[in-house]
């Protein structure tokens, strides 16, 4: 099936009381014209409000616009199959999906049953991880607790609420302190869950091809006032990679460092390739593919970023360095 047929999914997470149920029930309420089936992966939390799912074990419940809600405490690959085979009987319609997480779960796990289970991976396509972050609560919550760092680290996009009930210098630093643990996600703000649908879906974080935008004056910006259990660093190489050098490193390195990596990505200039290569991982799967040819005259380098829990830069550096042709 190709990416155009696939149908798309996005992970939402956030911490407790960050807005994730806020903006889900409005997506659920709201007329867009899309078909969205929302799963809420529980764990015995209470999430949609309950008066639109009525409380069970495990259901599908039909929205009057057309929208369909889940609930899962259990085996996600099991109920998006479900959803799957509905779908083909024709007895459910849906255009897209959309997972909660509970506010205290490591969003990785959920992300990897795209690329560990072959059916799931064929027919919907991982499309972004969204993180809620609580502007008036972010600080002590990245403090005390390390699922709120994961979640920071995970994500493709980070939607900031509660702004107004902080002051201005506040979001400032927190958004700084987010930019250090993860510079490849833009974050926006957003109120009461009022984030454009657009800022929501089809964000392709997780498309090889999507460009890699690392804000510049991260790299600037050294000092780090918080000793975060989630860093992230970049890696700039003005010399081609020689091919097999860096796949068998860089296999290594995720044999061992693999649970505590949680997003990694990069363009890459490989010597003898007029195409650039890109990859991507979460934990230990990685995936590569060629992007754009290199343009006449285009000054040819190598981006990566690593996110991850207290990551040994130093080897890293000194192992890619050695990669280099």
């Amino acid at each position: 099936m190709q990416q155009e047929n696939m149908v798309p999914v996005t992970i939402l997470t956030g911490f407790l009381g960050s807005g994730k149920t806020t903006l889900l029930n409005r997506i659920l309420k709201e007329d867009h014209g899309q078909r969205i089936a929302v799963i809420e992966n529980e764990f015995g939390e209470v999430g949609v409000d309950n008066d639109i799912l009525e409380s069970s074990s495990e259901q599908i419940v039909e929205m009057n616009n057309g929208c369909i809600c889940c609930t899962v405490r259990g085996d996600l690959i099991r109920i998006l199959g479900d959803l799957k085979d509905r779908r083909a009987k024709g007895d459910l319609s849906f255009d897209r999906v959309i997972i909660e997480t509970t506010g205290m779960a490591d969003p990785g796990p959920v992300a990897q049953t795209f690329f560990t289970d072959e059916e799931v991976g064929n027919y919907y396509l991982l499309d972004s991880i969204i993180t809620l972050v609580d502007a008036k609560h972010a600080a002590r919550q990245l403090d005390e607790f390390h699922e709120a760092q994961e979640q920071v680290g995970f994500a493709d996009r980070i939607l900031m609420s509660k702004t107004d009930l902080v002051e201005e210098d506040e979001v400032r630093k927190l958004s700084e302190r987010i930019r250090q643990m993860n510079p490849r996600a833009p974050i926006k703000k957003v109120h009461f869950g009022a984030a454009p649908l657009a800022e929501v879906l089809d964000v392709r974080g997780f498309n090889l091809n999507a460009i890699l935008d690392l804000a510049p004056e991260f790299l600037s910006d050294i000092h780090h006032e918080h000793h975060d259990e989630v860093e992230s660093f970049v890696y700039r190489a003005d010399k081609p990679f020689d091919g097999d050098k860096l796949e068998q490193f860089l296999s290594g390195m995720i044999q061992v460092y693999g649970p505590d990596l949680l997003r990694y990505k990069g363009v890459l200039w490989m010597k003898g390739n007029p195409r650039r290569v890109v990859f991507q991982g979460v934990h230990m799967m990685m995936g590569g593919d060629l992007g754009k040819p290199w343009g006449k005259g285009e000054k040819k380098t190598s981006v990566m970023v690593f996110i991850g829990k207290k990551l040994p830069r130093d080897l890293f550096v000194a192992g890619l360095e050695q990669c280099l042709a």
